[in-house]
């Protein structure tokens, strides 16, 4: 069995609301404080093993009686085309989907005595699957908002975060608004990450203080040449994606992480039809494999420990409707 093992050394995992030591608890919209230093090794290989847990019988008899008569989960997942480490991508044989997602929907079903079937698809086809029922879950790093909610149930599984890069050794420390004053901040134009960051800014200004010079680059390459270059100070980016920069390209460090539905707790959700009967033995299942430790197991496997939660929520408040 051939593995591409790549260490990851010096990524800074921040804290999350409920999560256990060294990680410490923060409030909605809060920037965590860093913990220590890891070291986290990454397969990328198509035969890996996926994390899974024992069938819970009680919560398998929750499940719609079609949907445990067919044994099996029907997962879309958006990472079409290659997707994004370390979320859902595709696997050193250019064909298998692996990652984080893939493996909550493995943990999932095994908890649920289902056969996994994953099916990668586009963003937005994903939604239309959903819709037509082709997919009976989605797995795909989905926030919750309010909008999403009118047409979907979800069972939260992770924080909702997004982190600021900054070079190793920068020194800085992003904690709220004061701190990215004056700051040159690399951001994706029309992104969530540059609404908050436009939020900042007026606080800043309102403040006395010098609001944050937005920069706009096309493409990541570009981003981070302009990050190590000292033309930018920080990109605000999404965590999961940023974590596995750190921990593979050893150049940059996460100085400070802000919820993804600022002011309110960003939270990422299995994503399905809305009264169709699937989300509580989703939840059910989430909390059976947070208590027997095969949840952590998953989240450490790709680095992502800051976004633990202590527990799945149905349908909890999510990013406001504009």
């Amino acid at each position: 069995m051939r593995k591409r093992w790549i260490a990851a050394i010096g990524a800074l995992l921040l804290a999350a609301a409920g999560c256990a030591d060294p990680q410490t608890e923060t409030a909605a919209g809060q920037v965590a404080k860093s913990g220590d230093a890891s070291v986290v090794a990454f397969d990328t290989s198509a035969d890996q093993q996926h994390v899974t847990s024992a069938k819970v019988d009680s919560i398998a008899a929750e499940l719609p009686a079609a949907v445990r008569e067919s044994g099996k989960l029907v997962i879309g997942n958006g990472s079409a085309g290659g997707g994004l480490p370390p979320l859902g991508f595709t696997a050193d044989d250019n064909k298998t989907p692996i990652g984080v997602e893939i493996d909550v929907a493995y943990l999932v079903a095994s908890v649920l005595g289902l056969r996994a079937e994953i099916e990668t698809t586009s963003w937005e086809n994903l939604f239309l699957g959903l819709d037509s029922g082709k997919y009976q879950v989605g797995i795909s790093n989905i926030g919750v908002s309010e909008l999403r909610k009118e047409k979907y149930d979800f069972a939260t599984y992770r924080l909702g975060l997004h982190a600021f890069e900054a070079r190793t050794g920068s020194g800085l420390k992003i904690t709220g608004p004061a701190d990215s004053s004056g700051k040159n901040v690399a951001v994706g134009s029309g992104t969530l990450q540059e609404a908050i960051l436009l939020d900042w800014n007026k606080q800043n200004v309102a403040a006395g203080r010098k609001p944050a010079n937005l920069k706009y680059y096309q493409q990541a390459a570009d981003t981070y040449l302009a990050l190590q270059s000292g033309r930018i100070d920080l990109y605000l980016g999404p965590n999961p994606n940023a974590s596995y920069h750190v921990a593979t390209q050893h150049k940059t460090e996460i100085v400070g992480t802000v919820s993804s539905s600022y002011p309110v707790q960003g939270l990422v959700g299995i994503t399905t039809k809305k009264d169709n009967g699937l989300v509580k033995p989703l939840a059910d299942a989430l909390n059976a494999a947070i208590a027997d430790g095969s949840y952590a197991k998953v989240l450490a496997k790709w680095g992502l420990q800051a976004e633990a939660v202590p527990k799945s929520l149905i349908n909890p408040p999510g990013l406001p409707k504009k």
